[in-house]
């Protein structure tokens, strides 16, 4: 194949950097942004600049949000007492797609890595801490992904959390041992749930 343009190649370069799109992908994605009709393109650059211009973190549980609070904690119909501790809002997104879990959750931004110098200064900790304290919570469920480091932070959590009087519970068995919540089928993410333990 000729060599390309250098505006293509840049849009290529750019998409490439997306998580899971390789350079053919990224190239067939640019390819066709040429042949849709230029209205469809200027939507999808209006809408990503819409979405980095009002996207923001959840004031409550630090999920993403288009204003002060997310859609989860700002419905009432939610138990504000039982709190799903994940990693990113994607594993959020997971669980909700599961429809069986009727609380709300506190995201991390992240696990425990000290090989990538993430500790837990660079999580969300300390706010999950003062929102047991201040908002009488009956239960936390960590629901970090059943990797090392997401075993790690979960059992660093329980440690934190136990002596505050909580019940402190993992996603039950049955997620295959370094897989991506984001990923997981809702029929496993359910039963995970239901069969949470103690922790």
């Amino acid at each position: 194949m000729p060599p390309l343009a250098p505006p293509i190649e840049r849009v290529i370069s750019e998409l490439s950097k997306l998580p899971g799109v390789g350079r053919k992908t990224a190239q067939r994605f640019a390819l066709h942004l040429l042949k849709v009709e230029p209205g469809d393109v200027a939507a999808l650059v209006e809408a990503l600049s819409e979405l980095r211009a009002r996207m923001r973190f959840c004031e409550i549980c630090f999920n993403l949000s288009d204003g002060t609070r997310c859609p989860v904690c700002a419905d009432p119909r939610r138990d504000p007492t039982i709190v799903c501790v994940v990693e990113d809002a994607a594993n959020a997104v997971a669980i909700e797609k599961a429809n069986a879990f009727q609380g709300v959750y506190h995201v991390l931004g992240g696990v425990l890595s000290p090989l990538k110098d993430v500790g837990p200064d660079d999580l969300r900790v300390g706010e999950l801490l003062e929102r047991v304290r201040r908002d009488g919570i009956r239960e936390v469920i960590l629901a970090t992904n059943p990797s090392v480091e997401g075993e790690a932070t979960a059992v660093y959590l329980s440690r934190l959390l136990k002596p505050a009087g909580v019940a402190v519970s993992r996603l039950a068995q049955g997620l295959p041992a370094g897989a991506d919540l984001e990923f997981t089928d809702e029929l496993t993410l359910q039963r995970a749930l239901e069969g949470r333990r103690e922790y």
